[in-house]
């Protein structure tokens, strides 16, 4: 298990928001915590501590230049995702990125893209492709949501799909979208059914929020997850210390 940090953009600021209330026009998006801190802040003590595999998400317009910032500050460090298409993919990789995340752009119309999902594959590279598959549960199953988590898709996330997408791409990133941002602990079920279905690095958000959470998410995932932590996080405002998260990821050489 590895400590996947992640830098959250909203108008161009650091934040932690709750996801799933992005992409309405009738409702305020629900804002936890607004950093004085730029991304380049983060990026940089991410890379004192050592932490790769961590993400940049530009939730909406405006954040291009922080993830770029962010980039720049620790090259090769970071992931990165929001808004990334085959026509910006590269961009972002010549920036300093490792990998670009995608999900709306591989899934629309409530279906997965094959023809788009191969042509970022193909300019990009396989290694430097993470695919989200940030999912809800409807009857029983979980789907993939798309478009600021506000649409189901018709992609089922189960044992034969993951073995599917997994050949497109070099990790997975998956967020619990019921939990995420609500600091109410995680998707237990969720945590354990990725654990069963996934052969590549997969990293689950949401829900943790204490170092007792860790534990039971390295258990439940028997050490193969990767996991990330926001609103919950003490730099994010919460009361989980970030040094502490280090410090129980490094033991024992868990990261």
């Amino acid at each position: 298990m590895e400590f996947r940090p992640c830098i959250d953009l909203h108008e161009g600021k650091v934040k932690q928001i709750v996801g799933s209330t992005l992409g309405y026009t009738d409702q305020a998006v629900v804002e936890n915590y607004i950093s004085n801190h730029d991304a380049s802040y983060f990026a940089q003590l991410f890379a004192k501590d050592q932490l790769t595999g961590g993400h940049v998400i530009m939730l909406g317009s405006g954040n291009e230049e922080a993830a770029l910032a962010a980039l720049a500050a620790y090259p090769q460090g970071l992931q990165i995702g929001g808004g990334i298409t085959a026509e910006n993919a590269q961009k972002f990789i010549d920036a300093g990125a490792s990998h670009v995340i995608v999900t709306s752009y591989i899934f629309h119309d409530g279906q997965l893209d094959l023809v788009r999902l191969k042509h970022l594959n193909q300019l990009i590279g396989k290694e430097r492709l993470v695919i989200d598959l940030s999912c809800k549960m409807r009857d029983g199953k979980w789907f993939v949501v798309t478009d600021k988590w506000t649409r189901f898709s018709h992609f089922e996330v189960n044992a034969t799909s993951i073995a599917y997408i997994e050949q497109f791409c070099d990790e997975l990133l998956i967020h619990a979208v019921d939990v995420e941002g609500k600091k109410g602990g995680m998707q237990e079920s969720l945590v354990q059914d990725l654990a069963a279905w996934t052969s590549i690095p997969t990293t689950y958000a949401g829900g943790v929020r204490s170092v007792e959470d860790l534990e039971k998410f390295n258990l439940l995932a028997n050490g193969k997850l990767h996991v990330t932590i926001g609103s919950a996080l003490s730099l994010f405002g919460g009361d989980l210390p970030y040094t502490d998260v280090v410090k129980y990821c490094k033991k024992d050489g868990i990261l």
